[in-house]
């Protein structure tokens, strides 16, 4: 591969774009957003292409998805799927200081900050932004496509499920489940189990609305 294309000209963008010159990335840095007005402008100080559908013509460039919802990052990746981009495209930016243990993992796709801290025996799955100083401790457990912004604790053996969203500085207690597409707010402190689609907020955290994300 001779580049790399990140797909959304988000803030995560930016932070991706900063991880991939620390990394010395080979190749030039583009984006590509479906939104027009965007195209032949620059997103900081990266290019901005065109829409999305180029991702499938720029075959020789690597792929990352710079969305902040992981819902939407799932819907792109189907979309891709269908233009028949080639799962292999997808990489993962991973910052240079961030040390992943031996039986740690960290899946394709994968976007992940200065600061992140993995102890043991922690899996995070395809398409997870891990924001700068999230710490995961022993066998916690994050699917595909869910997002954990800054400064947030899991206890051990948390379960965070697919395109779920725990914001900044939130903390969940060990053994916990997060339910796919819930949202956990700031600050919350998450004692019991958040079925799939709540959203949870406060101290200690209790559920504001239901409802499965789309």
């Amino acid at each position: 591969m001779t580049g790399l294309l990140l797909v959304g000209a988000s803030g995560l963008a930016r932070e991706a774009t900063a991880v991939a010159v620390m990394l010395q990335h080979d190749g030039p840095v583009d984006i590509v957003d479906d939104n027009p007005a965007l195209w032949g402008t620059l997103h900081g100080l990266t290019p901005v292409l065109g829409s999305v559908d180029l991702v499938a013509d720029v075959v020789d460039f690597e792929v990352v998805l710079a969305l902040g919802a992981g819902r939407h990052r799932r819907r792109v990746a189907v979309r891709l799927d269908m233009l028949g981009v080639d799962p292999a495209r997808y990489t993962s930016l991973i910052h240079p200081r961030v040390v992943l243990p031996g039986s740690c993992h960290i899946g394709t796709g994968a976007i992940v900050l200065d600061g992140v801290v993995l102890t043991a025996d922690v899996e995070v799955g395809d398409h997870v932004v891990l924001m700068p100083h999230v710490t995961l401790t022993h066998g916690c457990t994050v699917s595909d496509y869910a997002t954990v912004c800054a400064g947030v604790s899991l206890g051990g053996d948390v379960q965070v499920g697919e395109a779920a969203y725990i914001g900044m500085n939130a903390s969940v207690r060990q053994g916990v489940h997060i339910g796919p597409g819930a949202t956990v707010g700031m600050g919350a402190a998450v004692l019991d189990d958040v079925p799939a689609g709540e959203t949870w907020v406060g101290v200690p955290a209790r559920p504001i609305r239901t409802g499965v994300h789309a």
